[in-house]
């Protein structure tokens, strides 16, 4: 599934409605440059989830928590392990598969970690000019749960 935006509405608007197909167990990976909209993605899927506090990127604690009506939200951002590793022993497949949602931003560094079935989200900016930014979202799933996901956010 690929979409174009061109606000940062729209961009939360997408990940609302991600957030309105998701359930307990589910992951989320995360792709894009940096300043691709990953955090803004982010902030959109949990205001959907009714996540009324500001949300801000773990970049260094490398999880936050924040708890729904129905489920934990687990926002992952994996960056700082880069590409050295040493992930496997800080015990993040905990958060994978269980009672919340993981939602993970840089996923390729803990990329031996992750379950088979996940939704993945590639943000891409495109810049026409300085004023005209847009961003194509990719959005598919690699297992029977996940494309569900996609095939229900493309209805």
């Amino acid at each position: 599934m690929r979409i174009i935006v061109k606000t940062v509405e729209e961009t939360q608007a997408i990940a609302g409605l991600l957030a309105k197909n998701i359930q307990p167990g589910d992951t989320i990976l995360l792709n894009g440059d940096l300043g691709a909209g990953k955090t803004t993605f982010t902030q959109g899927f949990a205001k959907a989830l009714g996540i009324q506090r500001p949300l801000k990127s773990p970049t260094f604690t490398l999880v936050r928590e924040y708890q729904t009506m129905r489920f934990p939200l687990y926002h992952l951002d994996v960056y700082r392990l880069g590409e050295e590793g040493g992930a496997d022993e800080l015990g993040l497949e905990d958060y994978f598969g269980r009672e919340g949602v993981a939602l993970i931003e840089w996923p390729a560094f803990i990329a031996d970690l992750l379950p088979q079935d996940v939704v993945s989200v590639t943000l891409e900016r495109v810049l026409h000019d300085e004023t005209n930014q847009q961003r194509v979202i990719d959005i598919s799933g690699s297992g029977p749960r996940s494309q569900s996901i996609v095939a229900a956010m493309e209805k």
